[in-house]
Order: structure tokens, then sequence, then C-alpha cells
């Protein structure tokens, strides 16, 4: 499902855009009255069901998107067909973001869970950035952030025992410590999240339950044992 707003519209919290990640995240929170002169093309807002392909490695880098709710994974496939989840974009993250660049998508953007995002043209945002040093500041955050949340998937998630993985990447997905709610996705997700097998991650997961280090409070919503999960990553 989708409907197009302007650029204007977002700006201004109309369109239901109050709460949007647009706004919220203060991407185009500098834009000034004038800006508006340059901007021509609407903001298109989808609902996406999981499993569905936002874009796809290789294809041409023409917008970037923001994620006003839900979750997708960005993926490669390796040599021998197997696929690497090599980061995950949750509510406010921008992807997309080498289309400023001119250049391919370098992943496979998949839906996990019922997902909204906004999709705006890399052209409009690169014209806005050269003009607007508030937006370019902002831009080149955000590539920071990319970079460094890529860095600690490399680093922190597949390193250590399967335990480590596990207990690291819950870890990572509790959005609120001081509910330490975490959510979960499909074992063959966090297989591929972690370098381990489906199997190993499944065993790990059921362990992890078993010891109350996991309780279940909703569906697919988790209390987790923050300090506990802690020292099994830090390898206590």
């Amino acid at each position: 499902m989708a409907k197009n707003v302007t650029l204007r519209e977002a700006w201004s919290g109309l369109a239901d855009c109050l709460n949007c990640s647009l706004r919220a995240t203060v991407l185009f929170a500098g834009l000034e009255e004038k800006d508006f002169s340059l901007i021509h093309d609407p903001i298109d807002q989808y609902r996406l069901q999981p499993g569905t392909t936002l874009y796809r490695a290789g294809d041409t880098g023409e917008y970037l998107f923001t994620v006003r709710v839900g979750a997708l994974k960005l993926m490669q496939y390796l040599p021998d067909g197997s696929q690497r989840i090599v980061r995950l974009a949750r509510t406010t993250d921008v992807i997309g973001l080498e289309a400023l660049l001119e250049s391919n998508y370098q992943h496979d953007a998949v839906v996990l869970q019922p997902t909204e995002v906004c999709r705006f043209p890399a052209r409009v945002v690169r014209e806005l950035g050269q003009q607007n040093p508030k937006l370019h500041r902002e831009l080149m955050t955000r590539w920071q952030r990319a970079l460094s949340e890529a860095d600690a998937w490399l680093t922190e998630l597949s390193t250590g025992s399967a335990r480590q993985r596990v207990a690291r990447l819950l870890l990572r997905l509790v959005r609120d410590p001081l509910n330490s709610e975490s959510e979960l996705f499909g074992r063959e997700d966090i297989g591929a999240m972690l370098g381990i097998t489906t199997e190993t991650a499944s065993r790990t997961i059921a362990d992890f339950k078993r010891r109350g280090l996991l309780v279940e409070a909703a569906s697919n919503a988790f209390l987790v044992d923050i300090p506990n999960l802690r020292r099994i990553a830090e390898g206590s």
C-alpha cells in the first residue's frame, strides 16, 4: 500500500508526519522555506509485509528510505549461495545511502516484519545537501552511523562462541534498557545474522529460555536478562 505526500507536508508535520522518522530524526528539520523551490518530487509512503524485497543488490540507486515502523534485513550472498545478514534497519534508520553517490545498492533489503517506509529521491537530497549545510551534516552523521553499525556487526556478531553471539545480538535488539524488552526473528534469520547454523540458533535460544534469560511477554516480545546475558556475551 502506497500514498504520496509532499516534502513540505512532511516537514511541516501534515499528512500524519508529526511522528514520522523524517521529522523525529531531524533529517529534514534544517530545511528552510526557500529550500522548497527546489523540490518537485513527492515522498512515497509504503506499508510492506514480511518477505517483501524493497530493493536488490545491483539495482540502480535512485532513492533513499527511512523506516517509520518495523524492520528490514540488509543481505549479501556468499559465493556458495548462502545468505549473510550484514545489518538490520529499524525505526528511524535511513537506508540506501549509497544512492547519494549515484551508486547501485549494495544489499538486498528484505522486510522482516510489518513495516512502513518513506521513499524520497536521492537526487533531491543531493541538491538540498549541497545548499543546506545542516542537512549535509545530518546525512554525514547517518552515513557514519551506518558504518559504525556495520563495524559492530562484524566485530561483535561474527566472533566468539554461538552463545556469545546470540547473547550479543539479543542485547543489541533491546531498544529501551529500562524495560529490557527485545524482539526475536526467525531462527534462519538469526543464523544468517550470526554466521551459525539454524539448528545452533534454535538450540541456543531454547537454552536461554529454559534458563530464564528470555521470558516471553507478548507475541514475539521477550524480556531479556541483561546482566546475565552481558556476562555470557563477555565470556564470563
